[in-house]
């Protein structure tokens, strides 16, 4: 199950991912400069907060499965600061820049508060992705985590395999 649940995941992300790029590339008006912002914007609305859900969904699904390996992860934690953070930047822009993004179409260039919404929303979302990917290059520390117990009942029963380990003293 962990594989599909990963794979889905890795949907969302592309799904999700390629439409915050289109919309930031617009924003910073380095793509689509014959669309208009409130296009751009309006149209991936709804397919980005579908593509935000099964991300959500999954990433969930997936740190309860490792849930103990992951709390000791450097990349983990990061990446759910970096979480919190894009939340906070939505706040902060939403009213300016995401609600009413005709307005700013009704301008000669887009506003400067527009292009660092689209600034930080690139760099933080790259960071989000390369901590993910950094997630699965470090082994949990084994002495501190409940694993350990298993890897050791394993090691015992692969040196004695005709003893009987119930875990508790006999």
């Amino acid at each position: 199950m962990y594989p599909i649940v990963l794979a889905l995941h890795m949907v969302g992300i592309a799904f999700f991912g390629g439409m915050v790029l289109m919309t930031d590339m617009r924003l910073l008006g380095w793509g689509m400069r014959k669309r208009s912002v409130a296009d751009v914007v309006n149209q991936f609305r709804i397919a980005k907060r579908w593509g935000l859900l099964l991300i959500v969904t999954c990433g969930i699904l997936l740190a309860g499965s490792k849930a103990e390996e992951y709390y000791y992860n450097a990349f983990f934690r990061t990446k759910l600061i970096l979480l919190a953070i894009v939340a906070l930047q939505e706040l902060v822009f939403y009213r300016t820049v995401y609600a009413n993004p005709a307005s700013l179409d009704r301008t000669p260039s887009t506003p400067g508060n527009a292009k660092m919404a689209a600034a930080f929303s690139l760099l933080l979302w790259t960071a989000i992705a390369c901590c993910g990917r950094g997630i699965g290059y470090i082994e949990p520390p084994l002495d501190k985590i409940h694993a350990q117990l298993h890897f050791m009942k394993e090691i015992a029963d692969v040196a004695h395999p005709n003893q009987r380990h119930s875990g508790r003293a006999e």
